[in-house]
């Protein structure tokens, strides 16, 4: 199964290729998407569906994994985000790929058995599941992680069907 893990940003929006086979995993690719903040708040959402669907023409994974986000201290960028990860959400669904939810600390719980694990936490464990990735942001090591949720929950998660919103951990 391929693994499209997007870390939804409005600014740096994380992204990464996993392959999972049973137990084995496999590190494909990985980045961020980063518009330009001189960019519209239109212009900035194209440029993130427009690389989320590029990616999954590019490396056609059979399911997304995505963080939900919870509401900030400021509503306001609570608001923003949540219009990143629509942009995200809209790309994979148009190319009818099924689409997971996980909360922040079911990620962290899935990948250090600690759903508090702090950002270093997740990194070093990160690097003994796929010593073949690299990260250079967190936004990627974010995005990593998401895939790797699902590769370790997906036997947890059966598929439903639907494109969007019933995979949620």
């Amino acid at each position: 199964m391929r693994i499209i893990g997007i870390d939804p940003g409005l600014l740096h929006t994380g992204w990464a290729i996993i392959d999972a086979n049973g137990q084995q995993r496999h590190y494909v690719a990985s980045g961020v998407i980063l518009p330009p903040t001189k960019l519209s708040l239109p212009e900035r959402l194209s440029l993130i569906f427009r690389g989320i669907t590029d990616l999954c023409e590019k490396f056609n994974p059979d399911v997304c994994s995505i963080e939900i986000i919870f509401v900030n201290k400021n509503p306001k960028t609570t608001l923003i985000l949540g219009h990143a990860r629509a942009a995200a959400i809209v790309a994979v669904a148009n190319k009818n790929i099924e689409i997971f939810e996980y909360e922040p600390n079911a990620i962290k719980k899935a990948l250090t058995g600690a759903g508090h694990a702090d950002k270093e936490q997740i990194y070093k464990m990160l690097k003994i599941l796929l010593p073949m990735a690299k990260p250079k942001t967190a936004d990627e090591s974010d995005a990593i992680a998401i895939a790797m949720t699902h590769a370790n929950m997906a036997k947890f998660t059966p598929s439903r069907g639907a494109l969007c919103g019933t995979g949620t951990v």
